[in-house]
């Protein structure tokens, strides 16, 4: 794929030294995403040179496949009028993430220039939050209602067909314009001449208002394998349909906030950002993580008198803590991704917690015996053997029910899971850890000396 991609650069740069149109065949050769990436990696000067010698219609279908800077850079050397025309060629919701980009005013003076019609569809997509289903939604679709025969209805998606985004589902109407059903272009095909759109129909149609958020409708199209999805108002009326492709591009969105905050990263910082930038996104987590860690170290202070007189302890004691935070952050993937999914809830899951609770004995079982013999052929000491068994029992026990409750303890109170739950879970594993580890030996004491 990178020698494709350094192909289409050199390509790029043998028309612009020659300054020569684009090729169409070369366009037909050479995907636009993979187009877009080349370009991506060019200097603004150069993309602007480019965009001259491409045809508006093509340099549209790589305009929409391109990155959102790869799009400011694109749209910053173009004029209002040769911005408009772009968006001649491209779909009202894709128009819509694009103006979202740009500063008010040249947003506004951009939806003066478009055609009416045009600018009112996307002026309404404008007004739903951009993590909705109406913000990602597109108003291109095939709605036919439910009297029309099948002949009647061919007649109407030949004329209506070629500005819609998806043609191969046909949403059906009743006569108050309600949604009510969807049909295949298929069974159109192979129906009778005659035969009613209502016969054919499938009544039981998944549909979510334009409020839903996107994560909750990419769960939907997940969990009943759909590639179409219908929009609708308060009064059941179609207002617009999200297709796979969005929804591909919503689940990518939301795993990767969902990463970068499980690390104190803002989803907004990007490879290339500044040195400030990067600082700025990063350090105020770094301070609650230190405040965190500074729990931890008050802990072991507490036994400081135990590990002066046994520092074999010192050695130990990150192992118990270290193992507690791979453990809980095994059980919080898995609690997350099933929050996300929408497969957990506080109510109905306590069998997942006994289960993370005997995952945890099990495993600090096991991973407590090699590291207690492992100590026991260092030290020459049985106890400190029994000290860090017992240890990794106890606090693999305590990572995976923790694991298992604070992130859905964040979500009852209206925090996002994924944004604190690591910082919680290491701090709980850190100082249970220690305590758990420091407790023992203090206990144990008589017999490690």
């Amino acid at each position: 794929m990178e020698k494709k991609i350094e192909n289409i650069k050199k390509d790029i740069n043998n028309y612009l030294s020659q300054s020569k149109n684009i090729k169409e065949e070369w366009i037909e050769d050479n995907h636009p995403i993979d187009i877009a990436e080349a370009l991506s990696e060019l200097e603004a000067s150069e993309i602007n040179n480019f965009t001259k010698l491409i045809e508006t219609e093509d340099l549209a279908d790589i305009f929409e496949e391109s990155e959102k800077e790869l799009q400011i850079d694109i749209l910053k050397c173009k004029s209002s009028q040769e911005i408009i025309e772009i968006f001649s060629h491209m779909a009202a919701d894709d128009i819509t993430d694009i103006l979202g980009l740009l500063p008010i005013q040249k947003r506004k003076k951009l939806l003066r220039h478009m055609k009416q019609d045009d600018a009112l569809v996307v002026k309404n997509l404008l007004g739903y939050d951009k993590e909705s289903a109406g913000g990602i939604m597109t108003t291109e679709y095939l709605l036919l209602n439910k009297n029309l025969t099948t002949t009647e209805a061919l007649k109407k998606l030949k004329n209506i067909a070629p500005d819609t985004e998806i043609i191969d589902t046909i949403f059906i109407s009743d006569d108050n314009k309600k949604l009510v059903g969807s049909v295949d272009l298929r069974d159109i095909l192979s129906s009778d001449d005659n035969k009613i759109l209502e016969e054919l129909m499938d009544d039981n149609i998944v549909k979510v208002t334009a409020d839903v958020d996107q994560e909750i409708v990419a769960q939907q199209v997940a969990k009943y394998d759909l590639t179409v999805i219908p929009v609708i108002n308060n009064s059941g009326i179609l207002i617009g349909i999200i297709t796979v492709d969005d929804i591909i591009d919503v689940i990518e969105a939301e795993n990767t906030e969902d990463l970068y905050k499980m690390h104190g990263v803002d989803e907004e910082e990007s490879s290339d950002a500044t040195l400030m930038q990067s600082v700025q996104s990063r350090l105020p987590w770094m301070f609650i993580n230190l405040a965190t860690a500074f729990l931890a170290t008050f802990t072991v202070a507490i036994f400081e008198d135990v590990i002066s007189q046994v520092v074999a302890l010192a050695a130990a004691m990150p192992i118990v803590a270290g193992m507690g935070g791979n453990a809980g952050t095994q059980t919080l993937s898995i609690v997350i991704r099933g929050i996300a999914l929408g497969e957990i809830d506080f109510k109905d899951n306590w069998k997942l917690l006994f289960k993370e609770a005997m995952v945890g004995i099990i495993n600090g079982a096991a991973t407590g015996l090699v590291t207690g013999l492992i100590l026991y052929l260092m030290y020459g000491n049985y106890y400190l053997g029994l000290i860090i068994f017992l240890a990794m029992i106890l606090n693999l026990l305590i990572a995976g029910m923790f694991g298992f409750l604070i992130p859905l303890s964040l979500q009852s109170l209206g925090i996002d899971p994924a944004l604190a739950s690591a910082i919680f879970l290491t701090t709980v594993t850190d100082v249970f850890g220690f305590f758990v580890f420091l407790g023992l030996a203090k206990t144990f004491l008589i017999y490690l000396i």
